[in-house]
């Protein structure tokens, strides 16, 4: 079976699982939680636990200060509550000490909702760490030389709702983005003050469903930047960089999915959930996909290159909390068997496959495999509305929406200035992305079964799902499960296309669309933005574990390792296998050499 179900009773959290690669163990001894925290108690899961991993470069004797002599580098920072914890981390290899935290905070009258560790400027005795409050507040300290502590927004004049999402610009020094709850973003310069009066705006740009602006001041101040993105009020839950640093992706909670060039600040994409908001937001390794989850209990799949979405992941129970792309497990294509591409760059470089992992707040864990056969199926093989990764090899075609990067356009560069984005210049998305699936060479027959029958008989002894989404889908969006045989054929798509260009963004002030607006939210459904249940592949995970017994809300990937948390203060590390399931050593991926898109 492609999916592993859990077995044995309700409340059987798993230690151990299995996937092609081996076996992923939980180190009981690696847990990092709160001090003195007595087991699990049930109802403890109020908050919102995040984490936050840096690793500093080593010191002149090999080791960062304030290390102890453990010999780790890396540190790990985790909210929980009113309280914040800086720890050494020590990964796999020691148990943790609880005992002797680098920093602890404990906070009146506010709690830590999220943080991030700054790399640009982190020194072997010193990093810098930004945090946002549930009341709006910003705080910036070190907690390793506890010398740094500056307050933003301190009287909450600039904003007072709850900062969801906090994060350095990438390749700056001292620029960082925040997220709050009113649905709007701000870029601060943490060498600026915020002032002592309330911020009088200008518009600087706008743009469909979004606006920016500028404080209107003699001086300059923060915020240096404000986006208003979506209808006014509604939440911005998460937002992304690319690798490159170069486009930025904004998860709200008006179920969009909005892409912009950050240094130009225009709109070149979006996707609507299909039921609604969209919660957490992540991009591929090579910046190619931006895979979003949320209140459908589904994980979606948004080509960049394409402009539209092209898969979604069904596993989950309840709402999906967090997705992250794993880029220590990419499978790569064999140079030697890519006759049909001319560049040895490309040929050495092609992805295969893609591991994406997703934690929900029904505590369990999902592991998928995106592969090329769903990601950018042959034309006659996309009349499949349902794939399963029951396979246990993997076509071997070229990355999934490849696409030649234009001259001049750089990559494997992070910076706060860019270049210009290649093929901004058609914002409907419809360039070579619209023609591009006819144009590609498939080397291989696709090993997943993709015919409508036999996607039916696998799917009726798969893991069965009894979420929201499961029990919207035979209502107006289509029945994942009936036996119909449209094809995706290349004009229906196009004439969608042409019906909604110039339609990246919702139309009307930057506040909102009118509500005569034809291109509104429900309108969005059947195009390529947001493709009917029965239009789109559909995966099954191919490990959904539960993991947990609250609610999870944090998922790293490292090397060594994956961190999960969930919301009662405790975070857990779990080993990957160190030897592959054929018994030789598991080999080393090639993941640096993935090119950067922007």
């Amino acid at each position: 079976m492609a999916v592993q179900p859990d077995s044995g009773g309700k409340d059987d959290v798993k230690t151990q699982f299995v996937t092609r690669e081996g076996t992923y163990r939980l180190m009981t001894l690696s847990e990092y939680s709160r001090p003195n925290r007595v087991g699990y108690t049930s109802g403890s899961g109020s908050s919102h636990v995040r984490v936050s991993l840096v690793s500093l470069p080593p010191g002149p004797g090999g080791g960062a200060p304030g290390s102890d002599g453990q010999g780790s580098d890396d540190r790990i920072c985790f909210n929980h509550g009113k309280e914040l914890y800086v720890y050494v981390y020590r990964g796999v290899k020691k148990a943790a000490d609880l005992t002797k935290p680098v920093d602890k905070k404990m906070y009146k009258g506010t709690n830590p909702t999220c943080h991030d560790f700054n790399t640009v400027t982190m020194t072997a005795d010193s990093v810098s760490l930004v945090i946002g409050f549930s009341t709006g507040q910003i705080q910036l300290i070190d907690p390793i030389k506890k010398e740094l502590s500056k307050l933003y927004n301190e009287e909450r004049l600039i904003d007072k709702t709850r900062v969801t999402c906090i994060r350095w610009v990438p390749g700056s020094s001292n620029l960082f983005i925040t997220a709050h709850a009113s649905g709007q973003l701000y870029v601060y310069n943490e060498e600026l003050s915020c002032g002592t009066t309330a911020p009088h705006y200008q518009l600087f740009k706008q743009g469909d469903g979004y606006s920016i602006h500028t404080c209107r001041t003699k001086s300059t101040r923060n915020p240096l930047y404000r986006w208003v993105i979506g209808a006014e009020g509604s939440c911005i839950n998460e937002f992304a960089f690319s690798p490159c640093g170069t486009n930025l992706a904004v998860a709200s909670q008006d179920g969009f999915l909005r892409v912009f060039h950050y240094d130009t600040m225009e709109l070149i994409g979006r996707a609507r959930s299909y039921f609604g908001g969209f919660l957490c937001v992540c991009w591929s390794p090579d910046g190619k996909y931006v895979v979003v989850g949320g209140e459908d209990d589904l994980v979606t799949v948004w080509c960049f290159s394409e402009r539209k979405v092209v898969a979604r992941g069904q596993g989950h129970r309840s709402w999906v909390s967090v997705v992250a792309f794993d880029p220590y497990v990419v499978s790569f294509t064999d140079p030697e068997s890519d006759e049909g591409v001319e560049d040895d760059r490309q040929k050495s470089e092609s992805v295969q496959c893609y591991r994406l992992g997703s934690v929900s707040q029904d505590t369990q864990l999902c592991l998928w495999d995106l592969t090329e056969d769903v990601l950018r199926p042959p034309v006659r093989a996309r009349a499949s509305a349902h794939l399963s990764p029951n396979s246990q090899t993997f076509s071997p075609n070229g990355v999934p929406g490849m696409k030649v990067p234009a001259k001049g356009a750089k990559s494997n560069k992070i910076g706060h200035k860019h270049a210009e984005l290649s093929g901004q210049n058609n914002p409907s998305g419809e360039s070579s992305g619209a023609k591009q699936p006819a144009k590609t060479k498939v080397n291989n027959v696709s090993t997943l079964n993709i015919s409508v029958g036999k996607a039916k008989e696998e799917s009726s002894g798969s893991l069965g799902v009894n979420s929201l989404t499961q029990r919207l889908a035979g209502f107006s969006f289509g029945d994942r499960r009936s036996e119909h045989r449209r094809n995706f054929s290349l004009t229906k798509p196009a004439e969608q296309k042409s019906s909604a260009s110039n339609t990246v963004a919702l139309r009307g002030k930057s506040a909102g669309a009118p509500t005569n607006d034809p291109f509104d939210p429900l309108k969005l459904i059947g195009t390529a933005s947001c493709p009917r249940f029965d239009e789109c592949p559909v995966l099954e995970p191919l490990v959904c574990k539960k993991v947990a017994h609250e609610r999870l809300t944090a998922l790293l990937f490292r090397s060594e390792y994956f961190v999960t948390a969930c919301a009662d203060g405790c975070v857990n590390t779990w080993a990957r296998p160190a030897r592959s399931l054929n018994g030789e050593p598991r080999p080393l991926r090639r993941f640096e050499k993935i090119d950067l898109v922007d």
